[in-house]
């Protein structure tokens, strides 16, 4: 993975759910599928891209949850860090949870004033598309491994469009609905727990807004 961040973060797991080909289904664009987020994650370089492959448009995610900062892509800690990076679909190998459960991941950094704010798509097979992310979710709530097993379990048993929001209030989880087969969840981590400048309800309308515009 990337941003949360180190690869080996996640090279235990990944898919990233719900990135269609591009817009929003009331632009009567496709909906979302594991086929069409693979493809998009296949289509970002090895090392990263200096634009998401996604439609998210972070200053009106910003605007509808309330917030007045400025904000755009990129990271305001990491002036190298690429904007977007991709596990899963073809690179894939044998053996990683993206294999085993075939799907891939889409991470993409944003920021909003000083805070980073991460966004992670991924989409899997089977359920729960989630799991590979346990250890984004400690690194960025700051909890404990089984605690942030707690969190992934109830995540990944809610309800499509379910907001789900870690004890420190600065991760939030959506499973999101899918065309045809397959898991995928939106998973927003605003800077690191103890921090973060946004409030919960905050991090529900931000993460609300980013699922509207992705699907």
């Amino acid at each position: 993975m990337t941003h949360a961040r180190p690869r080996q973060l996640i090279a235990a797991a990944l898919t990233t759910a719900a990135l269609m080909t591009g817009c929003r289904s009331d632009s009567g664009a496709a909906p979302l599928s594991l086929n069409s987020l693979t493809a998009i994650a296949d289509g970002v370089p090895e090392d990263g891209a200096e634009t998401c492959p996604l439609p998210y448009d972070m200053t009106e995610a910003a605007k509808a949850a309330g917030l007045d900062a400025k904000a755009g892509p990129g990271s305001v800690r990491e002036d190298d860090a690429p904007v977007a990076t991709a596990e899963g679909g073809k690179r894939a190998k044998a053996g990683e949870a993206l294999a085993a459960n075939p799907g891939a991941l889409v991470s993409c950094m944003f920021h909003i004033g000083q805070e980073d704010v991460q966004v992670y798509a991924v989409a899997t097979r089977e359920r729960h598309a989630i799991y590979p992310l346990t250890p984004v979710v400690s690194s960025l709530a700051s909890v404990s491994a089984a605690d942030a097993i707690s969190y992934v379990e109830k995540a990944g048993a809610a309800k499509a469009g379910e907001v789900v929001i870690t004890d420190s209030g600065n991760v939030a989880a959506v499973r999101l609905r899918l065309d045809g087969d397959g898991d995928a969840v939106l998973l927003v981590g605003a800077g690191q727990a103890g921090t973060a400048s946004l409030d919960r309800k905050q991090m529900s309308g931000l993460t609300e807004a980013l699922v509207e515009q992705v699907q």
